[in-house]
Formats: C-alpha cells, structure tokens, sequence
C-alpha cells in the first residue's frame, strides 16, 4: 500500500507542476478543459483522456472498464483543482489553490465564519455529507460544493494529498482513518500563517 501512495502522490505532483509550468494561454485553456470534467466520471470525456491518463502508472490503470481507485482519485484531484484555480494564475504569488500541507479538514475550517461554532456551521454539514457518501460519484458532487465555497474564500488545499485520500476513502478498511484524520484536522485548533499572524 505504501508503494502505490508513492506512485499516486508523485503522479498527481507531476501533473499539478505540469500545469503550473505551463504558457499562460495553454495553461487557462489546459485548465478550462479539466474543469469540463467536474462532475463525470473518469473516461467519460475523450479530450481529457490525455491529461489525466498520459504516463498513468500501469497498476493503477482500469482492466474491465470500469474506473479503477488510483483512476477516480487522479481524476478528482486534477478536475477540481482546475476548478479550484478558475480565474487565477498559478504562478502568481497566492494565486495557486494548491498548497502542501493544507489538508481538507483544516481548509474546511477555514470556512467557518469567525465567532461561530464549527459544528454550528453549515459548512460542517457539507462536510459530513462527503465524509458519509457511499460513492465516488456522490463523494464527488460534496467535494465540488467544498471546493467552490474554497475557491470563493481564496482557501487553497492540497490536492495531492485529497488524492491520497480520495484513493483510501475507496477501502472499506482504510476509510475509517481517512474520515478521523479530517475530523482531527477540522476541530483542532486551526493552524495560522506564521507571516500572517506576526
């Protein structure tokens, strides 16, 4: 298991920098095409076959058709960061929604209206319904509304390690871990930029 949360967390990190390093104009239009894909499925949509697929590590390709873990976490992680990222230019400073280290849990709570009670907020609902969704396709449609509140507030998220958790949460025996990790992240204290805060 641990070998292929490498080989997913260093995809997803390749394809992210990919993005990044890319020409302006290529690079909005690169990102409008993957933000086409919120809301289907891996291999619904042909034209972004390349992008998310191109240099997929074999064990993590599909056999029968179906999507497989390491397909659907890929796919997610990489359509809803285009999403995330719509209207501005990764390489400006604070200008890309992807950040290391800042993980879903504390993102959400990063929502949380200042003076109100985490589990008070609406936002705590949302987050809930993802935390108990019974499919990729209805854990999808939650995290598109996080992410569009994300993107509203200008809280970035690090979506390689929402891909590693996307991939786990898959696992009946890993999801539990999952589910308490953004828990933990969520009610623990929230974590301030040091730059911020001095």
């Amino acid at each position: 298991m641990a070998d292929t949360m490498k080989t997913l967390t260093s995809y997803v990190s390749g394809r992210l920098r990919a993005l990044e390093q890319l020409p302006e104009h290529p690079q909005k239009a690169a990102l409008a095409n993957l933000r086409r894909g919120v809301g289907a499925a891996p291999g619904e949509m042909p034209e972004l076959w390349g992008f998310f697929l191109e240099e997929l590590p074999p064990e993590m390709e599909s056999r029968d058709g179906a999507p497989t873990r390491g397909e659907w976490a890929v796919y997610l992680a990489l359509t809803l960061y285009a999403l995330h990222q719509q209207g501005r230019a990764p390489r400006q400073e604070g200008e890309n929604m992807q950040k290391e280290g800042e993980t879903l849990g504390r993102a959400v709570r990063r929502l949380v209206k200042p003076g109100e009670a985490p589990e008070d907020s609406s936002v705590l609902r949302r987050f809930n319904a993802l935390a108990t969704a019974g499919s990729m396709a209805e854990r999808a449609h939650h995290l598109r509304g996080i992410v569009q509140l994300l993107r509203a507030q200008g809280v970035p998220l690090d979506y390689v390690q929402l891909a590693a958790d996307l991939y786990l949460l898959q696992s009946p025996a890993a999801a539990p871990r999952v589910r308490l990790h953004w828990g933990q992240d969520f009610y623990g204290a929230p974590k301030t930029d040091e730059k911020t805060a001095e």
